[in-house]
């Protein structure tokens, strides 16, 4: 990440940015309320009552054990333990992949940009960065791993042979019990605390916020805040994410519903000239400029002139959110067309305008009927001079990260016989995540490559110009550093899936029975438990946990190993 996007945030960020660099200063990060907006555990606990996998009489006890712990008639090992028990037979491996789950429909949207940034401005500082959290490694895992971050404290559940005990180990993660992880921590790697962050959003964590040299509350409940002021300690508030206010519906409504406006408004032009084409570029470039103007989507583009040299050309994406739709029709503007899954096709309205608009719908899940479908499009860039867009992904990604990139784009390009141009979308997802309905307000930048020649590019040769340019999406978004090193992983332990069957009790408990291997599953490593011994224990040996294969599209492009799990015994 360049020093001119980390300080697009302030206060804690810029703080950092001004900071010594070495590996011996750690960035300590809450995770429930600092990282993310919300908290995780009340996503597990809806999503099991959503999918009906608690009895009544677990949900009443669940909420009584909760209401005790909030109103302080029960402390957090109360509430861990009362949630263990509930577990007792359940596989560690179900967990795992509900926490995927949970991950993909709820968790990702909810990730800080704010904080996204300043992670990696600790990173390009070269600081030691860990997430203390007394949360569950099922509820962190993917979020560490998506942001790179390779220590993992956090409070544990009693596993042997592979199934829950209903135990807990005990110290937790919390409180005191943050202050110990951290300070074994800091023994294993060399690590300064007295130079060290600690960012958190809770008074709870008091203890590791005194201990360190610099406390950060970020997000402050009303008790930290309180005592942030009388310590003087920098405070900063993330407004990103979470509960919107009014304002971010009423804008992503209405931006949504431009889409219709900017088509009534075409219909004089296509009356009076008889040109449905000309009508539906005014239309494009209408839409484009009034949705991002409601939205307080600012674009700031490098190699704009590129858009326009080269057409017509195969405009090729990354896809990560819902505002791509707006960004690019504000960018583009005329003379495209585009490709849409077929779903969108059945939305009022919408669908048939696209249609209009030259978008094709395809079924994704049948190669043979989308590269027929795409046919028309060929002859759109041949006869009508129009140029198409299309993200090669396939699909909104969860984060920033490059997805793997699919090749009828690039078929598309040899048999229309015309270049290629990237469209680099760096930030799209700070507007609004993929899963998530609201717009907000958002600098996004994009960047705009030269055009590709593709007059020498054949089919023999596909696999070599699709990671031509998706090496060149790599680079301008700051990760091709992470491919190389996930590449290497992968050359170096190629694991082989292991399968499992989940009982009925892990099914009925949590609703986490292994999925089927996907397209997206990509090799990787289980995380390694290593408990950290407390001064008055001796360390124990670690617990190795099975090798797996995940099933989201994150792991394909993670840059480090799955998380080290450290917890205080």
């Amino acid at each position: 990440m360049t020093k001119k996007k980390i300080a697009e945030y302030q206060s804690h960020l810029q703080d950092v940015l001004d900071a010594p660099e070495g590996a011996h200063i750690a960035a300590l990060f809450d995770f429930d309320g600092t990282i993310i907006a919300g908290y995780s555990a009340t996503a597990m606990l809806w999503e099991k009552i959503k999918r009906r996998e608690m009895t009544a009489e677990e949900v009443v006890e669940t909420i009584n054990v909760m209401a005790q712990y909030s109103t302080g008639n029960m402390g957090f090992s109360g509430l861990m333990t009362g949630a263990a028990k509930f577990m007792k037979g359940v596989t560690e491996e179900s967990y795992f992949d509900f926490g995927e789950e949970l991950y993909e429909k709820y968790i990702a949207r909810k990730v800080y940009p704010e904080a996204r940034a300043l992670i990696e401005a600790h990173r390009a500082k070269g600081h030691t960065i860990a997430i203390v959290s007394s949360a569950t490694i099922y509820q962190i895992e993917p979020t560490a791993r998506d942001l790179d971050i390779e220590h993992v404290l956090c409070s544990q559940y009693e596993v042997e042979n592979g199934e829950f005990t209903g135990n807990i180990i005990r110290p937790l993660c919390f409180g005191e019990g943050k202050v110990i992880a951290a300070e074994n921590l800091a023994a294993d790697y060399d690590l300064d605390l007295d130079q060290s962050y600690f960012y958190s959003d809770s008074y709870d964590d008091i203890e590791l916020l005194e201990r360190v040299g610099k406390p950060r509350p970020l997000n402050p409940n009303t008790k930290l805040r309180e005592v942030a002021r009388e310590k003087d300690w920098p405070l900063e508030k993330y407004e990103s994410r979470g509960q919107g206010k009014p304002v971010d519906y009423i804008r992503t409504i209405y931006a949504t519903g431009s889409l219709i406006g900017s088509a009534i408004a075409s219909l004089p032009i296509w009356a009076l000239t008889g040109s449905q084409r000309e009508a539906m570029n005014f239309s494009t470039g209408l839409f484009g400029d009034i949705a991002t103007a409601l939205t307080g989507c600012e674009l700031e583009v490098t190699g704009e002139e590129n858009l326009w040299t080269s057409r017509p050309c195969i405009f090729v994406f990354n896809h990560q959110s819902k505002a791509d739709v707006m960004i690019l029709a504000k960018l583009i503007r005329r003379d495209m067309g585009g490709v849409a899954k077929k779903e969108v096709r059945d939305t009022p309205v919408i669908g048939k305008l696209m249609e209009l608009a030259g978008t094709v719908f395809i079924d994704r899940a049948n190669a043979g009927s989308a590269i027929k479908a795409m046919a028309p499009l060929i002859d759109a860039v041949k006869i009508d001079g129009k140029s198409i867009v299309i993200a090669p992904e396939g699909t909104r990604t969860l984060s920033p990260k490059l997805g793997p990139f699919k090749k009828g784009a690039f078929h598309m390009a040899i048999q229309a016989g015309v270049p290629m141009v990237p469209i680099v979308i760096h930030n799209a997802g700070d507007v609004a995540p993929k899963n998530e309905f609201l717009m907000r307000p958002a600098k996004v930048r994009v960047d705009v490559l030269p055009a590709v020649d593709t007059s020498k590019w054949s089919t023999r040769t596909m696999n070599q110009h699709v990671a031509e340019v998706r090496g060149m999406f790599l680079e301008a978004l700051g990760q091709a550093g992470e491919e190389d090193a996930l590449e290497a992983l992968v050359n170096e332990e190629r694991p082989t899936a292991k399968k499992t069957t989940a009982t009925k009790r892990s099914i009925k408990s949590a609703s986490v029975a292994k999925k089927p291997a996907t397209k997206k599953a990509a090799a990787r490593k289980k995380p390694a438990v290593r408990k950290t011994a407390t001064k008055n224990s001796v360390a124990k040996k670690a617990v190795a946990k099975p090798t797996a294969n995940r099933s989201t599209s994150a792991r394909k492009v993670a840059a480090t190993e799955t998380p080290k799990i450290e917890a205080a015994e």
